[in-house]
C-alpha cells in the first residue's frame, strides 16, 4: 500500500488516498483506492492528511481493526448480530411486534473504537477484566452525559443496556495507581505522535483550578487562588500539556495552594525525560512569566514563548512600548530574549469597551452604595478608585488614562532564535487550543465540581476525564481533516441519537433489531473511524 495525492485538473484541491497495488486475473498490475482520507486546498492540509493517512496505513498493514464495542445483555447480542447481516427477507406481522428495548450505540461504537485504538482498554492487568470493563463504560458515560458516578451508572443501565454496580465503579477507581495514570498519558502521547507524523516540537502548557463540593482540606485539597471564584472551597491545580493541534499528551495534579508558576519545576523535567522530544518550544500564558521561571527554563535549555505582562514592566519599558502604535514591534530584552509587541484594532476596541463597562457599573455602585468604601474589595473596580476621606470615593481619571495607553497591545517574550517575529506570534496564538481543552473539560465533560474526597479517587476522576478528553480531541482532529470541524458537543449530540430498537415477535418469539435513521454528522464520524453505519434491520 502507498499514499497518493491526486490533483484536480480545474481547481487547487487535492485528494489524499491510501492505494493498494495488485494484479488482476491476467496478471496485469492494477491499483485500487483502499481509503479516501479527504480533500485539501493548502500544502499544510495536504501534510496533515498525509500524516493521518500514514497512521491509517500502518494500522491496515498490521491488520489492526478496532474492535466494536460489545455492550452486555441485549445490546451485546444486537451489535454482534449486526456483523452477520444477510440478504434474507424479514417476514413479520407488525401486529405481533413489540419493542423490548431501545439502546444508544453511537457513543460506544465510535468513541469506543477510539478508546480501544489508543490502548486505554489495556490500562488494567488482564486479570482485572471487571476493572477494564468499568473504566471503559464510565468513560463512555462521561462523554455521553457527564454527571456523578451514581447517575452515570443509572444512565448506562437506562440508555445503553449496560449493567454496572456503583460499588464496582468505586473499586475500579480505588485500583487506579500512579503506574496506570502514567500508562494512560503514554498512550495519549503515542497517539498524538502517530497522528502528527511522529513530530511534536511545540508543547503548550497551562493550569486551571478544580473545586470541590466540600469545605475540608487535606494534603491535596487546599484553599488557594481559584479561577472559578470559589475562594472559600478547597481545590486542586491541574496542569495540562497539549500539542499545537490541541491533542492532550499529559497532565499533572498539584495541591490547591500551589502557585501555578512554580509547577514548571515538575513539568519541565517530565517533558525532557518522559517525552524524549528532539526539540520543545514551551508555550504558556503570563502566569508562567517571572524572572525565576525564565532563568529556570534557560538553565534547562528549553526554548519558550511566554506572554508578557506589559502593564507590570518598568516605567522605562512601558514608555517605550506605548510611544507608538504598530502592528508588530520587536525589542531586545537582554539575555538573548526578545520582547515582541503586537497591536490590534479589534483588541483595542474590546479593551476600551470592557474598561468603560467596568466604569459604568462602578458609577452605578457608587450612586447606590451607602458605604462606598466596601467597593474597595472588588478588584475589578478598585484600580479605578481613590479613597479621599472616610467614605468618599471617586474615579481615578489618571489611572483610567494610563490603562487606555495599553489598549490593543499584547506582548510575548521568547528566546527562540531561528523564528521570525511573526512566526513567534502565530505560534503563541495557538495557545487558545489548550484553553479550549480546559473549556471542554469544564463544560462538555464537567470535570468540576469534584464530588470525591480521597486523593486516590480525586486522581481517578481526573484520569477518567483526561481519557475522555483525549478521545474527544483525537476524534475531533480526524473528522476536521477528513470532513469538517465539529465541536465535542456536536459530536456527542450526533452519536447520542444513533440508537437500536430491539423488537420482539411474540408469535415467533424471535428478536429483531431496527437501527435508527443516522444523521449526516454521525455518518461522518462513523466513516472517520472506518465503521459501517448500516441502518438495515436484521434478526438477532
Amino acid at each position: 500500500m502507498f499514499i497518493r495525492v491526486k490533483k484536480s485538473k480545474n481547481s487547487p484541491k487535492r485528494s489524499v488516498q491510501i492505494v493498494a497495488s495488485y494484479r488482476n486475473e491476467k496478471n496485469q498490475p492494477r491499483q485500487r483506492i483502499v481509503r479516501h482520507m479527504g480533500t485539501a486546498f493548502t500544502e499544510e492540509d495536504v501534510t496533515r492528511l498525509k500524516d493521518l493517512a500514514e497512521f491509517e496505513k500502518a494500522k491496515l498493514e498490521a491488520e489492526i481493526t478496532p474492535a466494536l464495542f460489545k455492550p452486555e445483555q441485549l445490546a451485546e447480542a444486537a451489535i454482534e448480530a449486526r456483523k452477520k447481516i444477510d440478504d434474507e427477507p424479514i417476514n413479520v406481522n407488525l401486529k405481533d411486534i413489540k419493542e423490548q428495548a431501545r439502546i444508544t450505540t453511537g457513543i460506544h461504537e465510535v468513541f469506543g473504537s477510539i478508546y480501544d485504538e489508543l490502548g486505554f482498554n489495556n490500562l488494567f492487568d488482564k486479570r482485572k477484566e471487571a476493572a477494564r470493563r468499568n473504566l471503559r463504560h464510565i468513560t463512555m458515560a462521561r462523554l455521553a452525559n457527564p454527571v456523578s458516578k451514581r447517575n452515570s451508572v443509572q444512565d448506562l443501565s437506562k440508555d445503553f443496556g449496560i449493567s454496572l454496580s456503583l460499588d464496582s465503579v468505586y473499586r475500579m477507581m480505588d485500583g487506579i495507581t500512579d503506574d496506570i495514570i502514567n500508562k494512560a498519558q503514554n498512550h495519549a502521547h503515542k497517539a498524538a505522535k502517530g497522528l502528527l507524523g511522529d513530530e511534536i516540537s511545540l508543547l503548550f502548557y497551562d493550569c486551571t483550578t478544580l473545586y470541590f463540593e466540600s469545605f475540608t482540606e487535606d494534603e491535596l485539597k487546599k484553599n488557594g487562588y481559584s479561577k472559578d471564584m470559589k475562594f472559600n472551597q478547597p481545590q486542586v491545580v491541574l496542569g495540562l500539556l497539549s500539542t499545537s493541534e490541541g491533542l492532550p499528551v499529559g497532565y499533572e495534579v498539584f495541591p490547591g495552594n500551589q502557585y501555578e508558576g512554580h509547577t514548571l519545576h515538575t513539568v519541565i523535567p517530565k517533558i525532557k525525560e518522559k517525552y524524549n522530544l528532539k526539540r520543545v518550544i514551551f508555550t504558556a500564558d503570563s502566569a508562567m512569566l517571572s524572572k525565576a521561571n525564565l532563568d529556570y527554563l534557560e538553565e534547562q535549555k528549553v526554548e519558550y514563548i511566554v506572554a508578557a505582562r506589559l502593564k507590570s514592566l518598568t516605567d522605562q519599558w512601558k514608555a517605550k512600548i506605548t510611544e507608538s502604535v504598530a502592528p508588530l514591534r520587536s525589542f531586545d530584552y537582554g539575555k538573548n530574549r526578545r520582547l515582541i509587541v503586537t497591536y490590534s484594532d479589534k483588541l483595542a476596541k474590546k479593551n476600551k469597551h470592557d474598561r468603560d463597562e467596568a466604569i459604568r457599573k462602578l458609577r452605578e455602585k457608587l450612586e447606590k452604595s451607602s458605604n462606598p468604601k466596601s467597593l474597595i474589595s472588588n478588584y475589578g473596580y478598585k484600580k479605578f478608585m481613590r479613597v479621599t476621606g472616610e467614605v468618599n470615593c471617586e474615579i481615578n481619571e489618571e489611572k483610567y488614562a494610563q490603562a487606555a495607553k495599553f489598549d490593543g497591545l499584547h506582548g510575548v517574550i521568547t528566546n527562540v532564535k531561528d523564528m521570525d517575529d511573526s512566526a513567534v506570534v502565530e505560534h503563541y496564538k495557538q495557545l487558545w487550543l489548550i484553553e479550549e481543552c480546559f473549556r471542554i473539560s469544564k463544560h462538555d465533560l464537567k470535570i468540576r465540581p469534584i464530588y470525591h474526597w480521597t486523593p486516590k479517587r480525586i486522581k481517578a476522576h481526573i484520569l477518567i476525564c483526561f481519557i475522555a478528553l483525549t478521545c474527544a480531541r483525537n476524534l475531533a482532529y480526524r473528522v476536521r481533516l477528513r470532513f469538517e470541524a465539529m465541536s465535542v458537543a456536536r459530536m456527542v449530540n450526533a452519536l447520542n441519537h444513533v440508537q437500536l430498537s430491539i423488537l420482539w415477535d411474540k408469535k415467533s418469539e424471535c428478536k429483531y433489531v431496527l437501527p435508527s435513521k443516522i444523521n449526516e454528522d454521525a455518518r461522518k464520524l462513523y466513516k472517520t473511524v472506518n465503521l459501517s453505519a448500516d441502518t438495515t434491520p436484521y434478526k438477532m
